[in-house]
């Protein structure tokens, strides 16, 4: 029984921050601007850490590209684990904040390809404005971009694969053919809406992983990440603090918290 908290990894990204929000440990002088900062267990993507699931912080200031994520069937084609859900919580956004999730209206292949090599696909993508408290979860192959000005906390799927099918011009590779093999071209279509399970424990979602807001407390299963929304409340005793991130072990008790519970849908 118990939770272990995970260490937190600066990763630099051309859209990121200069600065991080208070409780966050401050980059090294001469470091890049921070995009992201990865919560894992041991080693890197591919490396020791085999966890289903990883949670990462996202800091944005400008549009990350327009990209896609493949599902299991073809990320296990390539030779992956698994594919990429994705879910976002926003802790902070400027306002004008936006995610592109999901396209406007249904396309073919053929008018999807000539808007990535145009710049016409940003158009065509479903601009949603974003706040403090918003919550979107993003399925593998759905066409999305987040937008500058974000904070926000993303859970995904833990693979570290990504294919851009625009960039602003900024000169990154693209994956124009494999993103086109795997994204599905029209609306969003998320795969549950939010519903009351407890007293004091909404599930946000249910795809790939669940995700849950706990408010009050309860028995966290083992393999669980546990994410505070904000300080106070206690996990198996230690206290809680908004920037942190812990892996159960076993089974822990959650008291007095806001927190965010996520597990694999594989998870006993």
């Amino acid at each position: 029984m118990g939770a272990r908290r995970l260490i937190g990894r600066h990763v630099e990204r051309i859209w990121g921050v200069r600065e991080l929000p208070s409780g966050f440990a401050t980059p090294a002088p001469a470091a890049g601007p921070i995009g992201e900062i990865w919560f894992e267990d041991s080693g890197g993507p591919g490396a020791a850490d085999e966890s289903e699931l990883l949670v990462k912080y996202l800091f944005t200031s400008e549009r990350l590209s327009v990209q896609v994520h493949p599902g299991d069937e073809a990320a296990r084609a390539r030779g992956h684990k698994r594919g990429k859900d994705e879910a976002w919580y926003i802790l902070a956004a400027e306002p004008g904040a936006a995610i592109g999730l999901g396209l406007v209206r249904p396309v073919s292949a053929e008018a999807l390809r000539a808007a990535a090599l145009d710049g016409g696909i940003g158009a065509l993508l479903d601009w949603r404005k974003i706040a403090a408290g918003d919550f979107l979860y993003s399925p593998a192959g759905t066409i999305h971009a987040i937008g500058p000005g974000l904070a926000l906390i993303e859970i995904q799927q833990n693979l570290d694969l990504t294919y851009r099918l625009y960039d602003y011009g900024r000169g990154r590779e693209l994956h124009l053919e494999e993103a086109l093999a795997v994204a599905d071209r029209g609306p969003w279509t998320p795969p549950s809406r939010p519903r009351e399970i407890a007293p004091g424990r909404t599930e946000l979602a249910a795809g790939a992983f669940v995700l849950e807001r706990w408010q009050g407390g309860g028995e966290a299963r083992e393999g669980a990440l546990v994410i505070p929304l904000g300080p106070g409340g206690t996990i198996d005793g230690q206290a809680l603090e908004a920037g942190t991130v812990w892996r159960v072990e076993g089974g822990a008790a959650i008291a007095g918290a806001d927190v965010l519970v996520a597990f694999s849908t594989g998870s006993s």
